[in-house]
Parts: structure tokens; sequence; C-alpha cells
């Protein structure tokens, strides 16, 4: 859960036991007076704003002794929630809201002073760790906890992240069992099947302290020249990776885990690899709509939490910025043509496609302003700062207004709650029982 320099929960429960309070001896005052018109408030009634509808099956009665405007876990309805997190965004600093647009790496199997900067610092909203940053379960776990404890002075807790894809794209230790490529899996054409790798997929990430996967690819496999796709995509055609791509993201979703669905508005149809270079794609506005399009607009109506932004040139969109920092693409396209409410992250801004020609810092400004929520600087503490001191110079100066940078950050804050985020440390997870399915999963593809 988000955190607060009050605590929520207590706050809300103090107002409605002092209303119970006070409703209680009304109740007494009125007793036995004949002028009573048998519409007193009872004490289950305090605190509603309307009475429970009868038409609405979803709606139960709240047990004895609980609040009425709270569920029966605890959570709080959606306009409480909404006010909770406008609250929270009025306790919070300028710089803390600015921290919650990165989502950075760091170097090495170990926290560091730099990290722990740019935690207490600069109030990053999270982290991704890579292949060099796990060594083994235990020190994954030791790394994951330190960042949280780090943090936990901070309002908000962190993204945890990696890419997690199954085949040749994985970061975890030798002590799991690896899960085949998203290639192989779509290739059976199970969808269960599909869905139960998503899980295994979360509950490898969740198991180390990790939050939000960076998976499944959305990517068409149209060109069997593409460097970089291959068989991390499930197909070569729309429906294909359309299908497996939600059944993945379902399966990664339901373990609690946030899935990023990757690389918009569609990689598969190229010959460089934006990790080295700015891949160009010429197709018009129709045949993206008829094939690269297709597996997001639908991943759009499942419920995607998070779109990752790819380093491309859409020569049909805009014919001058890359897509990750490209209004056309991110507000024009993604948001109001598709419809897309949820959170907008670019890809590593270190990536050759854009370090390579671009100042990192001002692309990530730009990012911001065309409507992303997050920028991934996933390498180089050089890199991480330089972004964090353009976001800051872009907020002073009203490049950033105010209002726009509550709203990026309102997003992410509203998908923190979602996941129910927290900074408790975890426990190292026994992976006896994971291999086990994993190697059933494979028995079952073979």
């Amino acid at each position: 859960m988000l955190k607060r320099r009050t605590p929520w929960m207590s706050l809300t429960m103090l107002v409605v036991i002092l209303l119970l309070v006070l409703a209680g001896c009304q109740g007494r005052s009125e007793t036995g007076n004949a002028g009573n018109d048998g519409q007193g408030t009872s004490p289950s009634e305090v605190g509603q704003d309307h009475p429970p509808s009868q038409e609405n099956d979803n709606e139960t009665e709240p047990p004895s002794g609980s609040a009425d405007n709270e569920s029966e876990d605890g959570s709080l309805p959606p306009n409480e929630i909404e006010d909770e997190i406008a609250e929270l965004m009025n306790d919070m600093t300028v710089e803390e809201k600015i921290g919650q647009l990165v989502l950075v790496g760091l170097e090495g199997t170990a926290i560091d002073e730099t990290s722990r900067k740019l935690v207490k610092d600069h109030h990053v909203g999270g982290f991704i760790l890579f292949k060099d940053n796990i060594e083994s379960v235990e020190q994954s776990v030791k790394l994951l906890n330190d960042l949280k404890e780090a943090n936990a002075a901070n309002p908000v807790p962190l993204w945890l992240s990696i890419d997690e894809e199954g085949g040749r794209v994985t970061r975890f230790p030798e002590e799991y069992v690896k899960l085949p490529s998203s290639g192989k899996v779509g290739s059976k054409g199970d969808l269960a099947l599909t869905k139960r790798v998503g899980g295994l997929i979360a509950q490898k990430v969740a198991g180390l302290g990790l939050n939000m996967v960076f998976a499944p690819v959305l990517d068409i496999h149209s060109n069997p020249n593409n460097p970089v796709i291959g068989d991390r995509s499930f197909g070569t055609t729309a429906e294909t990776v359309t299908k497996h791509g939600i059944a993945s993201m379902k399966g990664i979703q339901e373990k609690g885990v946030v899935p990023v669905v990757k690389h918009f508005p569609g990689h598969g149809d190229t010959s460089v690899d934006s990790h080295l270079g700015l891949p160009v794609v010429e197709h018009d506005l129709k045949r993206l709509h008829e094939m690269e399009l297709v597996p997001f607009q639908q991943a759009i109506h499942e419920g995607a939490d998070v779109v990752m932004v790819a380093h491309l040139l859409m020569k049909s969109i805009d014919p001058d910025t890359p897509s990750s920092y490209s209004k056309p693409v991110i507000n024009d396209l993604l948001r109001e043509e598709m419809g897309f409410k949820g959170v907008v992250i670019t890809d590593d801004m270190t990536m050759g496609a854009i370090s390579g020609s671009t100042d990192v810092g001002e692309a990530s400004v730009k990012s911001v302003v065309a409507g992303s929520n997050m920028v991934l600087i996933g390498h180089e503490y050089a890199l991480e700062e330089a972004v964090i001191q353009a976001l800051t110079k872009a907020v002073r100066s009203g490049v950033i207004p105010e209002e726009m940078l509550n709203d990026r950050v309102r997003a992410t804050l509203e998908l923190k709650h979602k996941y129910e985020l927290s900074d408790d440390p975890v426990k190292a997870p026994d992976i006896k029982p994971l291999n086990q399915h994993t190697k059933a999963v494979l028995d079952q593809m073979k």
C-alpha cells in the first residue's frame, strides 16, 4: 500500500469511531421520547453518504462492528481511494513527484551509496534489475530488501522490475529452471498453457520481491531479418500474438505482478536493433491498424496496466521524432485514438537508438511532455542524474507544468495502489515447487 506521513486507515477509523460514539449518545438521549418519529440514525448508518442499493448484487452488508466505508479486507471504495491519492499528492514535495517519473538501474549485486542517493535524495520511482545485478536467490532478495529499507522514509513504495520473458531473455539466477521462449509457447496453440507460463513468470518475479515484469512481448515476428525480436514474439500473425499475449498478460496479473506490454507501436517488422541504432518503420496507418497495433489495441481492451513505448521512427505518424518521445505516437495515437488510460513507460533511454545521437535528458523531458508517465534509465549513474536534473529544470521552468506533473504522477500512484505495493521485506522463496511446475510445463511442450 502507498504510505502516508499520517496513516490513511488510522485517520478514517478515528473519524468513524467518533461518529459512532456521537450517534450512540444521541440514541440514548432520545430513548423513551414520545415524539420520536422513528427516523433517527442507527449506528450501522453512521458515515454512509447513501443507503446500500438493494439492486446491486455485489454490495453486501458490512460485518458487525466494521466501518461502513470500508470493505471486509480493509480496502477503500474508489472515490475514497481517489481522495486519499489526491491528499497524498498534496503532501508530496515537487522533488518526490519528479522522482516518480524515473525508473533507474543500479550497478553491482549490492546496494551502494549512489543507489542510496537515488532513493533518499531523488526519491526515484523504482529500479530495474539486469543480469549483472543477480547472482543468486539469497543475494537478489537481500538487494531488493535493502532497496526497500532505503526507501522507508519516502511516501511511495518502489517499483522493482525486471525483464523476464522466458527463453533467451531471462535474468534469473541459475537455481531456477528456465522457462521456454514465447515463440515456443505460442507455437503450441494452447492458451491455457500460455497463461500458465505467464503465471510462473510472475511467481518467480514475486518470490524475489519484485513487483513489475517487462513482459509480454506483443511484437509480431513478421520480418525474418529482425535481429532483436525473433522467438521473443508469440508468432508471425496478429491473431496468434494477440491471443497468446493477452493470455500471458492475464497470467501475470492474476499472480499480483504488473505486466508491461511491449514494444509499442510494434518492433516486429524492423531490421535494426534499437539497442544499437534507430529502426525505421515505413508502414502507413492502415497497415499498422491491421497488423502491428492489433495486439496492443486488444490488450488495452483487456485491461493492460502499462505500455512500454519503443525507440522507433514511425514514418507515417511522426517522421522526425522517435516514438519514445513523440506526442503524435504517445498522446495522439496511444492515448487518444486507442484509448489507453494507464501508465506509459519508455524503453531504456540509454539504448543506442537514443543515447547515440540525442541528449538523454532532453529526450526524457520531451517524453513526459508527450504523455509518458515514466522514463526508464537503465544504465550509467551519470545519465540517471542528468535525466533527473533535466526533469527538475523542466518542472521549475514550466516546460512541464504543475498540472502535467500531477497528471503523470497520479496514474503511477493509482497503479501502485491497485497492486498494493509495499516496501515490506520478503524472505527467500522455496524455489523447488516453482522448478517442478516449470519442468511440468516443459514436459507438456514436448
